[in-house]
């Protein structure tokens, strides 16, 4: 856990700073009139007033006495700003630049500021533990305090080494990242960043009657874990905690109702919401965020042998209800039921689940948003704002009753799968069951695992969530 794959920091500096002339140095363009393009050479002047006529983000080097590295920003909402800082973090490594010196820019907000220097340092995220040739290429990118202040840099540091811890659990390969593993991850971040962990191993599981952990864990050699994260500071604002619960399926093979055609490939990444909570509870206990906040991953693989479960069995949930399995795939709601059941002790002000629970969520927002169903309107459009501010969009799902009654058993309280109608709302209206708080539900399975790399996102694992809801955190606390 000591390597978090970054390859470039920031460090404030000075405008006194001896060394800053030394560095090459990046200008952000906000206009392009004449007496700021004047200053250049005619053809990148005639290059950036392009960019601005386009409104199409560009940058351009100049090669000299000092290496110059020019930003034509039209665009300045918050996301094309970020998508500029992975432009620029791309061309300084192309011109294998090591150190550069941002100039102050008055025109841009302190929020465009930091989002610019987010998509840069996310940008900047690699994971070549397992490659025998690495990169060594290390960039240091100074600003004044006149382009972030000290506060806002810390901060900014602290989230993206997080957001780089989850996409490295979620990169891991599972014969690596197992339940247990993900145990001695949390217990290490909490020492690290500063909240309280318990762990609860398969003896405390059986005794809590945990029937939906127990149940996919059947088929394992791994124990199970239970991981719970306590993050409680002495000036918190909210007197009931905000609890995040996080499936921890290290990976799914589908149990006996087996992945076929090649979509097991990436099931390394179905602990993507297990790693998502320890993200943002570590982010905010880093960070000092004054709110009480609780995570509660189930973490287990779903794997087979001859006393996993299969289709046709019957078992018992934390609470009580009982589960006709019709099919050993749709195990990521056993084993968050458990969870959600569980968080009632604590009597939440909020449950926010996440997980890679359908394919049919996928279908609806592809790798771009996250699909969204819950019990409490206004706190969902809370989340919709963060979503928008962070670019983690939510789409929310049809959450109709009658939704419910494709979940009805002949000979159980509940079937763990609806059918292929309204495959990721069922999903939902099944974890529904176990609630009797305000929750919200999220079906990360499309944005929490990419192909292809785009802007600051790299293929592999995103993190996605954890900027998400440490915004919603951080808007809670004002």
């Amino acid at each position: 856990m000591t390597d978090h794959y970054l390859n470039a920091t920031l460090v404030s500096s000075t405008q006194n700073d001896s060394n800053t002339s030394k560095s090459s140095q990046l200008h952000l363009l906000i206009n392009a009139t004449d007496e700021v393009l004047n200053q250049y050479p005619k053809s990148v002047a005639e290059s950036m007033k392009e960019a601005f006529e386009k409104k199409k983000n560009k940058v351009t080097v100049l090669n000299g006495e000092e290496q110059l590295f020019l930003i034509a920003l039209p665009k300045t909402d918050p996301e094309s700003l970020r998508l500029a800082g992975a432009s620029v973090f791309q061309t300084l490594k192309n011109e294998n630049c090591k150190e550069v010196t941002i100039d102050e820019v008055k025109d841009l907000t302190e929020l465009q500021r930091f989002a610019f220097l987010e998509g840069l340092l996310l940008s900047s995220y690699s994971f070549s533990k397992y490659k025998k040739e690495k990169s060594e290429l290390q960039i240091k990118v100074s600003c004044t305090s006149n382009f972030i202040d000290d506060q806002s840099l810390a901060e900014l540091q602290k989230l993206v080494e997080v957001v780089s811890l989850t996409k490295t659990m979620v990169n891991e390969p599972p014969q690596f990242m197992d339940a247990v593993r993900f145990a001695d991850y949390a217990v290490e971040a909490g020492k690290k960043f500063g909240f309280v962990t318990e762990i609860l191993g398969k003896a405390e599981i059986e005794k809590l009657g945990m029937g939906g952990i127990l149940a996919v864990n059947r088929g394992s050699s791994v124990p199970p874990t239970f991981n719970i994260l306590h993050y409680k500071p002495e000036n918190a604002v909210n007197e009931k905690p905000l609890v995040l619960v996080g499936k921890g399926v290290t990976f799914d093979t589908g149990g006996y109702s087996i992945k076929v055609g090649g979509n097991m490939t990436s099931m390394k990444s179905d602990m993507a919401g297990g790693a998502a909570v320890l993200g943002i509870v570590s982010a905010a206990a880093a960070n000092k965020l004054p709110y009480h906040i609780i995570g509660l991953v189930s973490a287990t693989d779903n794997k087979i042998s001859s006393d996993a479960l299969v289709v046709d069995d019957i078992i018992t949930m934390m609470d009580g209800t009982t589960v006709e399995v019709q099919n050993t795939d749709a195990e990521g709601r056993l084993v968050l039921a458990d969870a959600l059941t569980y968080a009632k002790r604590f009597n939440p002000e909020l449950v926010v689940d996440m997980a890679t629970l359908t394919g049919a969520s996928v279908a609806i927002t592809g790798p771009f948003g996250i699909a969204m169903a819950g019990n409490n309107q206004d706190y969902m459009d809370q989340l919709k704002v963060s979503g928008e501010e962070t670019y983690e969009r939510l789409i929310q799902l049809p959450f109709w009753t009658e939704f419910e009654d494709l979940l009805k058993s002949d000979i159980a309280d509940l079937k763990n799968i609806g059918g292929p109608i309204g495959g990721a709302t069922t999903a939902g209206k099944f974890l529904e069951h176990f609630t009797d708080y305000p929750w919200i539900h999220l079906d990360i399975a499309g944005a929490s695992f990419v192909k292809d790399a785009k802007g600051y996102r790299q293929s592999g694992g995103t993190g996605v969530a954890v900027r998400l809801l440490y915004q919603f955190i951080k808007t809670k606390c004002k």
